[in-house]
């Protein structure tokens, strides 16, 4: 089995402008930050449109030895929902790395559940 830290590296990057637009966002309309991050404007908040959707909020539990905590379990709706067909968007608040690589602010759960 590979190491997560290979799972994490062999991982083809998508530029964030062709995720933005994967979901309906111009390219345009994003804020990048480099390649692969950006910030999007509160303007793109529909409030008719969010009314008919729902919100899952993942929070408050304990990570395992192994890491997986709400990160992973976020990742693993958010790709299981897709699946279904339903259209999904996870936003994560300071997700950590701390278990696999020893530092904060990137998600963990190892394996192939990673966020990179």
């Amino acid at each position: 089995m590979k190491a997560d830290i290979e799972i994490a590296r062999e991982t083809p990057l998508k530029p964030v402008a062709q995720v933005a637009e994967g979901i309906g966002i111009s390219a345009e309309t994003i804020e990048p930050y480099g390649r692969y991050v950006a910030k999007l404007p509160l303007s793109l908040i529909d409030d008719k449109k969010a009314a008919g959707h729902k919100l899952i909020l993942v929070t408050g539990i304990n990570p395992t030895s192994a890491g997986e905590g709400k990160s992973t379990v976020l990742v693993g709706l958010g790709d299981a929902l897709n699946q279904l067909g339903h259209q999904t968007t996870i936003a994560m608040r300071e997700p950590s790395m701390g278990p696999v690589f020893g530092i904060k602010g990137g998600a963990t759960g190892g394996g192939y559940s990673q966020v990179v």
